[in-house]
């Protein structure tokens, strides 16, 4: 028995050394040819280990889309792969379209990008701010494939582009209709969910603020910054914060039409963003939805990439466009129901002059207005340029902000800052 009872506590002491010496063995060299930084690697690292790179298609032009949440969000993400499935109806046999999804902004980004690049892709556009660096990086290592970053302000003068448009301009209608319900209902107050403190984020904010107070004097725009584009639970999170604190309506600037839903769950309205069919998670609750139409100006990139005609450059559209959308107002559409009836003409009104190109972004932003704090921000006649509205400074080619977005709207509530 003791016999047995060694050979026992033996075997046990030999597989704990086996095992010991397995999981300290040191890693593997690099083969030849090889880099031991895999953040330069054309294999996926560990923290992109399931973003598997397409195949390209042998024959046609090929474009792959890198989105930073999933196309199922139900707002920018879900808009842009409308955007891509347009591009390849309108286009057919030509091109062959390919996407990632929920790919991490900054040096992820970059690999992803790089790794397309190095599939062969003919032209990769990149969907988030937050990828701007990273598509800028990677354009210059690969001059002969095409990059368009949306929503951001760099490019090159042969093979990179930005694409933004003025969504302010819809937010400011958004902002008329909330404050017509709020008015209304009897309130002074709404609700806007902020993802980060950047430019684009704070001219929608403003503009909702501005236009808000054409048709409720007296109303205040609560904000609350969540830190992220996609954030499901965050996002419900904020609304619930806002509503919790007297708002009737909020306003969402995040990915996903959660805020919306949380306003029907309170018997209150929401306005979602990005996508024309944000309302769709409750019609009874949601008042609009300034959205985007991507497709045409995908079409139009491809075309002068596959024709030899694209050069690099900044690419901000207006309403006139076509490529932006305010939900229940445009061609054969109906106001949604818990819309007031007495903001429809006016709202009509002023967006058939956006179309027409009357009235822009520049008259949105056109003094005097004064700052949350009731200090003159922008002086009588002044008009805001784009470097202010973007809060350019120091960018090559583009002058440089004198009343930069940095600042919260009168209408937004006292309190409220712009975190650092």
């Amino acid at each position: 028995m003791r016999k047995e009872r060694l050979l026992l506590v033996l075997t046990m002491l030999l597989t704990f050394v086996m095992l010991f010496s397995a999981c300290a063995a040191p890693a593997a060299a690099p083969a030849e040819g090889e880099s031991s930084d895999s953040g330069d690697a054309a294999e996926a690292p560990a923290a992109e280990s399931s973003i598997q790179i397409p195949e390209t298609v042998d024959g046609k032009f090929n474009i792959a889309f890198v989105y930073v949440a999933p196309i199922g969000d139900g707002g920018w993400t879900y808009a842009h792969n409308q955007g891509r499935e347009f591009l390849e109806a309108e286009m057919g046999d030509e091109v062959a379209t390919a996407y990632l999804e929920s790919v991490p902004e900054g040096a992820d980004a970059e690999r992803v990008i790089r790794n397309l690049a190095r599939q062969g892709f003919d032209a990769v556009f990149t969907t988030s701010f937050g990828y701007m660096d990273a598509t800028e990086t990677v354009a210059e290592e690969f001059p002969d494939t095409y990059f368009v970053h949306v929503s951001g302000f760099k490019k090159n003068e042969t093979n990179f582009s930005n694409l933004f448009g003025a969504m302010e301009s819809m937010k400011y209608l958004a902002g008329m209709i909330a404050g017509a319900r709020a008015a209304e209902d009897g309130s002074n107050r709404i609700g806007y969910v902020a993802p980060f403190p950047i430019p684009e984020v704070i001219r929608h904010a403003n503009a909702a603020a501005l236009g808000m107070r054409q048709t409720c004097p007296d109303c205040e725009l609560d904000i609350r910054w969540i830190f992220t584009w996609f954030d499901p639970d965050l996002e419900r999170q904020a609304a619930e914060s806002m509503f919790d604190a007297g708002a009737s309506v909020v306003i969402t600037g995040s990915d996903t039409p959660g805020p919306v839903q949380v306003a029907g769950e309170r018997g209150m309205y929401g306005i979602g963003y990005d996508s024309d069919t944000a309302c769709e998670v409750d019609p009874g609750a949601c008042l609009t939805v300034p959205y985007w139409h991507w497709g045409p100006f995908y079409v139009e990139l491809a075309q002068s990439m596959m024709d030899g005609s694209f050069a690099g450059s900044d690419i901000y559209f207006d309403v006139d466009s076509g490529a932006l959308g305010l939900l229940g107002f445009m061609e054969g559409q109906e106001p949604m129901a818990g819309v007031p009836e007495s903001v429809i003409p006016q709202v009509q009104d002023l967006l058939a002059q956006m179309q027409a190109g009357d009235f822009t972004r520049f008259n949105i932003f056109t003094g005097p207005i004064n700052d949350n704090q009731g200090n003159v921000i922008v002086p009588e006649g002044t008009v805001l340029t784009q470097s202010d509205l973007e809060g350019l400074s120091g960018i090559e080619g583009r002058e440089d902000c004198t009343i930069c977005m940095s600042w919260l709207a009168e209408g937004i509530v006292p309190d409220a800052q712009i975190p650092e």
